[in-house]
Protein backbone atom coordinates (compact mmCIF):
# COMPACT_ATOMS: atom_id res chain seq x y z
CA UNK A 1 0.00 0.00 0.00
CA UNK A 2 2.73 2.27 1.05
CA UNK A 3 4.19 1.81 -2.57
CA UNK A 4 0.83 2.34 -4.40
CA UNK A 5 0.07 5.80 -2.32
CA UNK A 6 3.78 6.94 -2.88
CA UNK A 7 3.79 6.30 -6.99
CA UNK A 8 0.19 7.45 -7.15
CA UNK A 9 1.35 11.02 -5.30
CA UNK A 10 4.01 11.23 -7.47
CA UNK A 11 2.61 10.77 -10.41
CA UNK A 12 -0.11 13.22 -9.35
CA UNK A 13 2.13 15.90 -8.31
CA UNK A 14 3.99 15.41 -11.70
CA UNK A 15 1.49 15.47 -13.80
CA UNK A 16 -0.18 18.87 -11.95
CA UNK A 17 3.42 19.96 -12.00
CA UNK A 18 2.91 20.69 -8.07
CA UNK A 19 5.96 18.17 -7.17
CA UNK A 20 6.89 19.40 -3.73
CA UNK A 21 3.97 21.52 -2.77
CA UNK A 22 2.15 19.24 -0.15
CA UNK A 23 0.93 15.45 0.45
CA UNK A 24 -1.79 13.95 -1.32
CA UNK A 25 -2.49 11.33 1.41
CA UNK A 26 -1.69 13.22 4.38
CA UNK A 27 -2.94 11.25 7.52
CA UNK A 28 -5.36 9.19 5.42
CA UNK A 29 -4.27 5.57 6.54
CA UNK A 30 -3.78 4.83 9.91
CA UNK A 31 -3.90 1.44 11.70
CA UNK A 32 -4.58 0.50 15.52
CA UNK A 33 -5.17 -2.80 17.34
CA UNK A 34 -8.72 -3.39 18.07
CA UNK A 35 -10.60 -5.57 20.54
CA UNK A 36 -12.48 -8.00 19.05
CA UNK A 37 -16.13 -7.10 20.64
CA UNK A 38 -18.39 -4.18 20.62
CA UNK A 39 -14.63 -2.23 20.49
CA UNK A 40 -14.66 -3.43 16.71
CA UNK A 41 -18.44 -2.44 16.10
CA UNK A 42 -17.42 0.77 17.41
CA UNK A 43 -14.78 1.64 14.73
CA UNK A 44 -16.81 -0.25 11.69
CA UNK A 45 -19.67 2.35 12.88
CA UNK A 46 -17.21 4.97 12.88
CA UNK A 47 -15.96 4.31 9.18
CA UNK A 48 -19.06 3.60 7.67
CA UNK A 49 -20.47 6.91 8.97
CA UNK A 50 -17.62 8.89 7.03
CA UNK A 51 -19.74 10.03 4.45
CA UNK A 52 -22.82 10.90 6.18
CA UNK A 53 -20.02 13.10 8.78
CA UNK A 54 -18.82 14.67 6.20
CA UNK A 55 -22.80 15.91 4.70
CA UNK A 56 -21.95 13.77 1.24
CA UNK A 57 -25.31 11.69 2.06
CA UNK A 58 -28.69 12.25 4.60
CA UNK A 59 -28.16 8.37 5.51
CA UNK A 60 -25.62 6.33 4.93
CA UNK A 61 -27.18 3.98 2.90
CA UNK A 62 -26.98 6.16 0.13
CA UNK A 63 -23.33 6.14 -0.10
CA UNK A 64 -22.83 3.88 -3.11
CA UNK A 65 -19.23 3.64 -2.72
CA UNK A 66 -19.30 2.04 1.18
CA UNK A 67 -19.21 -1.41 2.33
CA UNK A 68 -22.57 -0.87 3.72
CA UNK A 69 -24.23 -0.18 0.34
CA UNK A 70 -22.29 -2.79 -0.69
CA UNK A 71 -23.29 -5.38 1.18
CA UNK A 72 -27.05 -4.42 0.82
CA UNK A 73 -27.16 -3.79 -2.54
CA UNK A 74 -24.32 -4.16 -4.68
CA UNK A 75 -23.37 -6.74 -7.53
CA UNK A 76 -22.05 -10.13 -6.13
CA UNK A 77 -18.75 -10.03 -8.20
CA UNK A 78 -18.20 -7.07 -5.83
CA UNK A 79 -20.33 -8.28 -2.90
CA UNK A 80 -17.86 -11.34 -2.92
CA UNK A 81 -14.40 -8.98 -2.68
CA UNK A 82 -15.47 -8.30 1.22
CA UNK A 83 -14.68 -10.02 4.16
CA UNK A 84 -16.82 -11.88 7.02
CA UNK A 85 -16.87 -9.79 10.33
CA UNK A 86 -15.49 -11.45 13.33
CA UNK A 87 -18.45 -10.40 15.25
CA UNK A 88 -21.95 -11.06 14.09
CA UNK A 89 -23.40 -7.58 12.70
CA UNK A 90 -26.17 -6.03 14.61
CA UNK A 91 -29.52 -6.55 12.63
CA UNK A 92 -30.45 -2.73 13.16
CA UNK A 93 -26.90 -1.85 11.75
CA UNK A 94 -28.30 0.46 9.49
CA UNK A 95 -29.89 2.35 12.00
CA UNK A 96 -27.15 2.46 14.52
CA UNK A 97 -24.59 3.39 11.62
CA UNK A 98 -27.17 6.52 10.75
CA UNK A 99 -27.25 7.25 14.71
CA UNK A 100 -24.41 10.07 15.77
CA UNK A 101 -21.85 8.37 18.51
CA UNK A 102 -21.06 10.27 21.23
CA UNK A 103 -18.26 13.26 21.89
CA UNK A 104 -17.07 10.04 24.15
CA UNK A 105 -16.76 7.40 21.82
CA UNK A 106 -15.06 9.91 19.04
CA UNK A 107 -12.55 11.07 21.44
CA UNK A 108 -11.61 7.69 22.53
CA UNK A 109 -11.33 6.93 18.62
CA UNK A 110 -9.55 9.88 17.52
CA UNK A 111 -6.94 8.78 20.56
CA UNK A 112 -6.25 5.36 19.15
CA UNK A 113 -5.84 6.95 15.52
CA UNK A 114 -3.85 9.80 16.04
CA UNK A 115 -1.55 7.65 18.57
CA UNK A 116 -1.72 4.57 17.35
CA UNK A 117 -3.26 3.54 20.82
CA UNK A 118 -5.21 0.02 21.24
CA UNK A 119 -8.88 0.53 21.37
CA UNK A 120 -10.69 -1.76 24.00
CA UNK A 121 -11.59 -2.15 27.09
CA UNK A 122 -9.06 -0.37 29.64
CA UNK A 123 -7.40 -4.31 30.50
CA UNK A 124 -7.30 -5.29 27.44
CA UNK A 125 -5.59 -2.20 26.24
CA UNK A 126 -2.93 -2.37 28.49
CA UNK A 127 -1.97 -5.71 28.26
CA UNK A 128 -2.42 -5.82 24.49
CA UNK A 129 -0.03 -2.75 24.49
CA UNK A 130 2.51 -4.30 26.82
CA UNK A 131 2.97 -7.78 24.92
CA UNK A 132 3.07 -5.89 21.25
CA UNK A 133 5.36 -3.13 22.65
CA UNK A 134 3.01 -0.32 22.50
CA UNK A 135 3.75 1.17 25.54
CA UNK A 136 4.55 4.73 24.52
CA UNK A 137 1.42 5.02 23.18
CA UNK A 138 -0.34 5.03 26.91
CA UNK A 139 1.82 7.87 27.85
CA UNK A 140 0.58 11.50 27.49
CA UNK A 141 2.65 12.84 24.51
CA UNK A 142 5.68 14.93 24.54
CA UNK A 143 8.30 15.41 27.32
CA UNK A 144 7.45 13.79 30.79
CA UNK A 145 6.61 16.83 33.75
CA UNK A 146 9.45 17.22 35.82
CA UNK A 147 8.30 16.35 39.50
CA UNK A 148 8.30 19.04 41.95
CA UNK A 149 10.63 18.73 44.56
CA UNK A 150 14.47 18.75 46.06
CA UNK A 151 16.77 19.41 42.88
CA UNK A 152 14.51 20.40 40.66
CA UNK A 153 14.39 23.76 41.44
CA UNK A 154 11.20 23.85 43.48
Amino acid sequence: MGWLTLTHAQRWHAYRRTAGSGHLYQGRFKSFVVQTDDHLLTVLRYVERNPLRANLVQSVEQWRWGSLWLRGRGAPRYTKLLSEWPVPRPMNWIELVNRPQTDRELAALRQSVNRGRPFGDRGWVERTARSLGLESTLRRPGRPLKSAGPGNGS
